[in-house]
Order: structure tokens, then sequence, then C-alpha cells
């Protein structure tokens, strides 16, 4: 630490320690009971801190899962607390979490799924252009091996990886149409085949 650093670290301490010494000689007639509530506000403090810390592992936990029925050629996918559907598949024996965007035209691959699935984000060609929300981004098409999604597999199916940057991967028309049926209904998206 620097010299600067170290003399506020002494000056903070020094000052706790004058506060909480003129607090507890105020409150000397009652001491057991303010050592009871400083411990009650300490707990409340560590509960907030360790809920802060785990919220994402909590959140992770309390959403849904997909739920395949195997064998039927169905795919169920409940909705998430966040409003969105949210599916597992294997992209060229990868898993790789997508989220279900209707919006999107293609199979849109962040660049880390990508390199997941066996791709070089790093040689790829990024020809192609896209408008987002963010704006226009650059993309690039590949061909996937295989896309497996609860007993059904694609082969040869076509995507592209985006070349900005992006927090999740996207399972768009192009892929969906692949389905049969596409039905929301009662918080699920079902597909079938």
């Amino acid at each position: 630490m620097a010299g600067i650093e170290i003399d506020r670290l002494i000056y903070l301490i020094l000052l706790l320690l004058m506060v909480a010494g003129w607090f507890f000689m105020q409150n000397r007639q009652s001491l057991n009971k303010t050592l009871q509530q400083a411990a009650i506000w300490g707990f409340i403090f560590l509960a907030v801190i360790a809920g802060i810390g785990l919220w994402e592992d909590i959140s992770r936990t309390v959403s849904p899962q997909h739920s395949i029925v195997s064998g039927t050629g169905q795919v169920t996918i409940p909705r998430s607390i966040d409003g969105h559907y949210y599916l597992t598949a294997k992209v060229n024996d990868a898993s790789v979490r997508f989220v279900v965007d209707t919006g999107a035209t293609d199979i849109v691959l962040t660049q880390q799924d990508a390199e997941r699935a066996g791709l070089a984000p790093d040689t790829l060609q990024y020809l192609g252009r896209a408008g987002t929300a963010n704006g226009e981004v650059r993309t690039a098409f590949v061909r996937l091996d295989s896309m497996m999604l609860g007993d059904v597999t694609d082969r040869d199916v076509a995507a592209v990886v985006n070349g900005g940057e992006m927090d999740q991967s996207l399972l768009g028309m192009g892929y969906l149409q692949r389905w049969g049926r596409l039905e929301i209904a009662g918080g699920e998206m079902v597909l079938t085949r």
C-alpha cells in the first residue's frame, strides 16, 4: 500500500474506534441489549452480502430448465422468470445454451459458443451484416455439422457467428422452421416434429 493509503486506513480505523467507543459509553446501562441489536444488524448485513454474492446461483436454480419428452419428437420449454424461453442443444457435440428468438432470422452463435462447437472465430470471414437492437454487427456464415435437440438431430445446419459482443446465442426462425409445429400456451413453448 502507498503511504497515503495507509494513513487513510489508520485514520478510518481510529475514527471507527472513537465512534464505537462513544456509542458504547452512551449505552453502557443497556450494553447487553445494544450488543444483541448489533449482532442482529451484523447478521442482516451478512445475509444481504451472501444473497448478493449467490444471486446468480440462486436465480439459475430457481429458473426452470427445459424438459424434453423423448421418443416423441417433441420438446417442451417452460418460460423462464424473465419471460424468455431458454434451451440447451448440442452443436457439433458441444452443449450450447440458446434463447429462443422468433424475431431472429438465423441461429446466431456467440464467439465463445462457436469456439466450443469447434469453429475458429478468429479465422472466419465476417462478410455479412445484421441489424440488431444495438445497431449493425458483422456476421460470418457457417455450416454446423450437427445440431441435436432432444431426440432430434439435424445435419448441415446453416448458422452465423456474431462478430460483435453478445451475451447469449440465439435460436432463430431458420432452425425453428425445421420443426413442424411451434406452440406457445400456458407458459410453455412446445416444438413438435
